[in-house]
């Protein structure tokens, strides 16, 4: 099995209807949740764009250890500034399953706080969830755009909005 190439496919995929949705981010409504335990529509857009980077950072290193400053989230303030950070990560995280081997698949890659793992995959692994997060954080968005009367795209097939596929 070619894992490399189907997961090249699925981030492509992910990357496509993720566009349709941001190309749909309504300007006025960065700060709008819809709980006051909810993130902010802005930074939730922001995040599930930079997810299209992870496979580039989960294939170069071993762990990310937030303690550390190995993460610090971006600050966008525009549909523009979304849409050209999901097509520069997405662009980074193809290139580096492109480069990839199917033998770069198999080590450990762990989600540290101060040293303490929160959770370990192998590489393969932190990709799939990578890719989950991407479905979860874009379903998230789409109700944040429902309960503010945004005609949702459709995803994996049509949506109570958009009927052609």
């Amino acid at each position: 099995m070619d894992t490399l190439s189907q997961l090249k496919s699925e981030l492509e995929g992910e990357f496509q209807t993720t566009k349709k949705f941001i190309e749909l981010f309504p300007e006025g409504k960065n700060d709008y949740a819809p709980h006051e335990k909810s993130m902010k529509m802005m930074p939730l857009a922001t995040h599930l764009v930079e997810v299209f980077e992870w496979p580039n950072t989960i294939l170069n290193t071993s762990e990310l250890d937030f303690a550390k400053g190995g993460y610090q989230p971006t600050v966008l303030s525009t549909k523009e500034d979304l849409l050209k950070k999901l097509d520069n990560d997405y662009q980074s995280g193809k290139a580096a399953l492109e480069k990839a081997s199917e033998d770069q698949l198999n080590p450990s890659w762990t989600i540290k706080n101060d040293g303490h793992e929160l959770a370990s995959w192998t590489k393969y692994g932190a990709i799939r969830h990578a890719l989950n997060q991407i479905t979860h954080h874009r379903a998230q968005l789409g109700v944040y755009y429902r309960l503010n009367n945004i005609p949702l795209p459709g995803s994996y097939g049509p949506s109570a909005d958009q009927q052609s596929f």
